[in-house]
């Protein structure tokens, strides 16, 4: 069934315009955008629209650890000492507490304006380390939380081999995430009739080079092509100095470098935090047309360092946002600390264009990263948009800065209502399954923390 929206003013690709009537077909695509159409039978929507924006980089378990890894344990706590208490969540986690937890995240997403999610999935096998008779148990639990609450999803299930560099055997706490090559194709076989449809795409994830060697990465990406060849790739890579210097030791080069070098780096590929790039892996990676997915509250949570991204913009390189390790849940906050760590770092203002230029760069990067046709309102793509709230004091005033102070001043309290395939899954700022979904997630964090 076919419906149809006006927006007093839309965002679209050549700007604000006024009175957009944006015509939405039966599959929840965007089937066409006329500015300049005040009437008819459409619904009127109240507040200024934009495109949705995805989120390409989430460890949904990762949510109930938010604020309780916060506390000095020693004199050089870091990201490998976060990643303990990580990894002693990740231990505990049953099927059906995974999906309350990100069955939680999901709506938290969708009410702070994410339209989309990337969930970099890895935690595959049962509390022991064994497969699940049903292999991809785990993975069907994020659908199923997905689907609850109305996200759109790219599901990247993580390839996971080594601890370390040089075939370094999985520590004992890291068993649930590991596979060899032939078990997680087997994995990737089971989701993909799964992830089919408008809404999902499946993808992959080698977890980073020092836990997915050169030949089993290459390995991985050749089945994958097989199987579609325009299947999303995503991986962590250069997030920590002490990586880099692993790598640059074990394969005299950088992890970017190498990457350049050894695989087709192309635009379905998304680099994950890419923090630690020097001049010329700028370069080659911004030639490739690979996107890189920035996660500036997690990164600053973690010690992480700043991505250089006034250089990465020179060079015409693409970048999304994602929450990551679900630290904060909130659109605005996100793109605004991505530009805010650059001031810091800097000691100077405006190092993206505008806080409005940056949103809108990240959005339709981040539909490049999901391989889909989100982040825009343009016929065609999906119809997955936010409506802002006229009514919230920070954005009083001219249209020009409307999304420079959504961003930098009023944050997710702006978020009015959310359409994922042209389906209102926000109104009024709240989810309609919040109150089902939170109690199932409280009673899961009473049992994993209580």
């Amino acid at each position: 069934m076919s419906n149809s929206v006006i927006a007093p003013y839309a965002l679209l690709q050549g700007g604000w315009s006024a009175d957009v009537r944006i015509d939405i077909d039966a599959d929840g695509a965007i089937a066409r955008i006329t500015p300049g159409s005040p009437s008819g039978d459409a619904t009127l929507l109240q507040g200024p629209v934009i495109p949705g924006m995805p989120n390409v980089h989430s460890h949904a378990f990762q949510r109930a650890l938010a604020g309780r890894a916060e506390r000095r344990i020693s004199g050089n706590d870091s990201f490998w000492t976060w990643r303990g208490a990580m990894y002693g969540l990740a231990a505990r986690i049953s099927p059906a507490d995974l999906e309350a937890i990100a069955a939680h995240l999901y709506v938290e997403m969708l009410e702070a304006g994410y339209t989309a999610v990337g969930e970099f999935h890895y935690v595959h096998h049962a509390i022991d380390g064994q497969p699940y008779a049903r292999r991809s148990e785990m993975a069907q639990r994020l659908l199923a939380a997905a689907a609850a609450a109305g996200i759109g999803m790219t599901l990247l299930p993580v390839f996971y081999r080594w601890s370390g560099l040089g075939k370094t055997p999985p520590l004992p706490e890291q068993a649930r995430f590991v596979n060899d090559l032939d078990g997680f194709l087997t994995l990737f076989d089971e989701l993909a009739p799964l992830c089919g449809g408008p809404d999902r795409r499946l993808g992959i994830a080698p977890h980073s080079l020092r836990a997915v060697g050169g030949e089993d990465l290459r390995a991985v990406v050749a089945a994958l092509d097989e199987r579609d060849p325009e299947a999303p790739i995503h991986i962590h890579v250069a997030e920590q100095e002490a990586e880099v210097g692993a790598v640059l030791a074990a394969y005299g080069r950088r992890p970017v470098e190498w990457l350049s070098e050894h695989v087709r780096l192309s635009g379905r590929w998304c680099l994950v935090h890419a923090t630690h790039v020097d001049a010329a892996e700028i370069d080659a990676l911004a030639a490739s047309g690979a996107v890189v997915g920035l996660c500036a509250t997690t990164e600053a949570n973690l010690g992480d360092g700043i991505f250089p991204l006034a250089a990465w913009e020179a060079a015409g390189g693409a970048s999304a946002i994602g929450s990551d390790s679900h630290v904060s849940v909130d659109v605005a906050e996100e793109v605004r600390w991505l530009e805010y760590g650059q001031r810091l770092h800097g000691r100077g203002r405006t190092v993206s264009a505008s806080p409005h230029a940056l949103y809108v760069a990240t959005a339709r990067g981040g539909g490049r990263a999901l391989g889909r046709p989100i982040g825009t309102l343009a016929a065609g793509a999906r119809a997955d948009f936010v409506v802002l709230d006229a009514d919230d004091p920070a954005l009083y005033g001219e249209l020009e800065t409307i999304l420079d102070r959504y961003v930098v001043a009023a944050g997710r309290r702006a978020v009015r209502d959310v359409y994922v395939g042209g389906v209102r899954v926000v109104e009024s700022g709240r989810h309609p399954r919040r109150a089902a979904i939170a109690q199932r997630y409280r009673a899961v964090l009473a049992k994993l923390l209580g």
